[in-house]
């Protein structure tokens, strides 16, 4: 049975103006206000204020409210609304699939086995034949779902595909994770743990 949440989602999403609203908010990586979606893709305020109250109801966007300008006290202004992408995942499909608890049932596995280097192993196999297919590292890391961004002379991930699991089985998503990125990308991948997004960072030159 679809959830009602994932089902208003994706009609959310199916109006192309508040998709592009959507992926901006996504693409910023932090909380921004009405007036920055409205300047960032060149529409009008009430328009972006409509499209980003729509995708909150959707469960996409979460609300909160700060003042941008940094004051406090009286005199400061009220706070501003603002928008930044929910951590809920949202699927659909029909008919239902429920691949995750597959991967925790294997995920539990491998920890009672003690197989771990076998796991790590293939994930750099799998590494290496995906990076024959990609003609560019931003191309792998989008296609796999990892929202890359440039920091410099690195790249920073937004997303982690892996994160229903890696909640429940860290310290293995993650060293598969690392191992995966490790055989595509090869010693650029390090481990960078932060409170959001993915474990590692990928450096965007060869020293």
């Amino acid at each position: 049975m679809i959830g009602r949440v994932d089902a208003d989602a994706i009609a959310a999403l199916a109006e192309p103006q508040r998709r592009a609203v959507y992926e901006y908010v996504a693409r910023s990586g932090e909380a921004v206000s009405r007036n920055a979606v409205s300047d960032g893709l060149g529409i009008g305020r009430t328009l972006a204020a409509h499209h980003l109250d729509r995708l909150a109801e959707a469960g996409l966007v979460e609300v909160s409210f700060a003042r941008v300008n940094g004051r406090s006290g009286p005199g400061a202004g009220r706070p501003s609304k603002l928008y930044r992408r929910a951590a809920a995942e949202h699927e659909l499909s029909l008919p239902p699939r429920d691949y995750r608890t597959l991967a925790t049932v294997f995920a539990d596995a491998v920890e009672e086995a003690g197989v771990e280097p076998v796991l790590y192993e293939a994930a750099r196999r799998q590494g290496e034949r995906l990076k024959r297919d990609a003609t560019s590292d931003e191309e792998l890391l989008r296609g796999l779902g990892y929202e890359p961004y440039e920091d410099g002379a690195v790249w920073r991930l937004r997303n982690c595909p892996f994160d229903g699991v890696a909640r429940t089985h860290a310290a293995l998503v993650c060293g598969a994770n690392l191992a995966l990125l490790e055989g595509a990308l090869g010693e650029r991948v390090q481990i960078d743990p932060r409170p959001d997004g993915c474990c590692v960072t990928v450096r965007r030159y060869q020293k």
